[in-house]
């Protein structure tokens, strides 16, 4: 029971997060006023509670005997490449949660902050889902035992 409850907490972060970073993505391309933030902000929280929980039921299910075991795994190609794009998705994080966290800090002093990078961070935003979105098909291979040396 436990199993298939972390299969499911898992499934909806991806749920949550596919859809938290599309919104995202379209607070950046609209108007950045206060409410254009308070949008973004929210997305951008979505987002990261879906990588928060994409993290620890992921691990649930790699180490803690819930799924076909830490020996599949660590032996399938398929998820180390999943686990690369999960790295490469955090590093790419870097620069909009960063970001992010100067506005938020500059919208609780009163100040509008500067939002001209933006548009650079609207293109990370994209890069981001279409990482997700391959990991999903990464996933589903690597499930059914593609990649198992």
């Amino acid at each position: 029971m436990i199993s298939a409850l972390v299969s499911a907490l898992h499934v909806l972060a991806l749920a949550l997060g596919l859809s938290a970073v599309y919104f995202r993505g379209r607070a950046l391309r609209g108007r950045l006023d206060a409410d254009g933030l308070k949008r973004l902000f929210a997305a951008d929280s979505v987002w990261g509670l879906a990588a928060g929980l994409w993290l620890v039921t992921g691990l649930l299910r790699a180490l803690a005997g819930l799924e076909k075991g830490t020996a599949f795994y660590f032996a399938s190609t398929l998820f180390w490449t999943k686990m690369g794009l999960f790295v490469l998705i955090l590093v790419l994080e870097i620069r909009p949660m960063t970001t992010f966290i100067r506005w938020r800090i500059g919208l609780r002093r009163g100040a509008l902050p500067d939002t001209s990078a933006a548009r650079g961070l609207y293109l990370v935003n994209h890069v981001e889902m279409a990482l997700v979105v391959l990991m999903v098909f990464v996933a589903a291979f690597m499930a059914r035992g593609f990649g198992v040396r």
